[in-house]
């Protein structure tokens, strides 16, 4: 597992000046802002992980699709007129220019029949993430047709290119074991979907939104991270290889069915307070701010139990406010809400802000800790 800050690099200067900086050595506090997306670093990374605007993703296949299907026909022409003889004599020899021939026109074909899937069945699909994985498989797809049919036109035929093929695979078997492994465990994500493009996981531990989902590996935006307490980005990438579900535990905060976490928000208090109130503002506070959406995601949750084995869990649709005796000398008040997993930074700081200012309001009731005893 590698984890790799996004620091971009300065563009590269003009050739034959030999004063001017090293593009891998300039500092990204030294670019200007307007000048980010222009390095080519950023531009990479942008292509690797930024998706296309939607209207550029529904031109491309179209356009691609008619650009193959003209070469094709082109080829199509050419390797008809090879057959007939009326190429032969500026061509030289027919039969090794017609494998090259109907090679390319294979290849062009299955170009034009994999832009024309593309731009009928990707560009209807609406949900990001069977869009991506569907590419990732018609990608796949079209490479080994292609790599079969070319084997097989221009060497041994088809039934001498499968032995060549199976023999090749049980040779690379053997050296490619880990890369693989990775590439079955790629096939398992796309099976059982432990995660998803976009989804936000935790995974060993690499903590942060799927941004890619490759043949061999997974791309994470951290968040959280070594140096922040919070659970915002960190604004490092984290890669891994694919093989890691299957000796890892995966965590998904993004499951479809109820993507939701609970979280909670402990204040201390002295013995004295009056406990009551402090329940009693505490829970008001956070109802306030989730209003009734609280109680519906509760209800789907408890349908999604009466159907499994725990259906007989006890879940609270309200806020719930817990009292523990702190090992030092106060109360700990704790609230518990549910929560989306991207907003549980935002809005238990908000919640906490809105809580402690109503505690403060009444000193009377609510006694805190001693600042020498905490």
């Amino acid at each position: 597992m590698s984890a790799r800050a996004g620091s971009p690099s300065e563009a590269k200067p003009p050739q034959g000046d030999p004063s001017a900086p090293d593009p891998a050595r300039v500092q990204p506090e030294s670019i200007e802002p307007g000048q980010i997306r222009q390095q080519p670093a950023v531009r990479d990374a942008l292509k690797e992980t930024a998706p296309a605007p939607q209207s550029e993703k529904n031109r491309r296949p179209r356009s691609r699709a008619w650009a193959w299907g003209l070469a094709a026909a082109v080829l199509a022409a050419i390797y008809v007129l090879l057959d007939r003889g009326a190429l032969a004599s500026s061509l030289g020899r027919s039969d090794a220019v017609q494998r090259w021939v109907l090679a390319a026109l294979l290849t062009t074909g299955l170009l034009a029949l994999h832009a024309i899937a593309a731009a009928i069945v990707l560009t209807r699909l609406r949900e990001r993430a069977a869009r991506y994985n569907l590419r990732r498989v018609l990608n796949l797809a079209t490479a080994l047709l292609i790599l079969f049919s070319v084997v097989s036109v221009l060497f041994v035929g088809w039934y001498g290119a499968a032995v060549s093929f199976g023999l090749i695979s049980l040779i690379l078997g053997f050296a490619l074991q880990a890369p693989l492994t990775s590439f079955f465990a790629w096939i398992y994500i796309l099976v059982r979907s432990p995660y998803r493009v976009g989804d936000r996981i935790r995974i060993g531990q690499a903590t942060g939104d799927v941004i890619d989902v490759a043949y061999l590996d997974t791309t994470l935006w951290e968040f959280g991270g070594e140096f922040l307490s919070t659970d915002h980005p960190s604004g490092r990438i984290i890669r891994f290889p694919n093989s890691t579900v299957f000796n890892s535990t995966v965590f998904n905060y993004s499951w479809p069915l109820f993507p939701y976490i609970w979280n909670e928000i402990t204040v201390q208090v002295a013995y004295e307070s009056d406990l009551e109130y402090v329940a009693s503002v505490m829970m008001a506070t956070v109802e306030e701010e989730m209003g009734p959406a609280m109680e519906e995601r509760v209800r789907v949750y408890r349908e999604i139990l009466a159907d499994t084995p725990v259906d007989h869990l006890e879940v609270a649709d309200r806020p719930a406010v817990l009292f523990r005796v702190n090992p030092n000398t106060w109360i700990d008040a704790t609230v518990r809400y549910l929560v989306t997993p991207r907003r549980a930074g935002t809005r238990k700081t908000l919640l906490t802000r809105r809580i402690l200012d109503r505690l403060n309001a009444e000193p009377g009731k609510v006694l805190f800790p001693k600042a020498n005893m905490r």
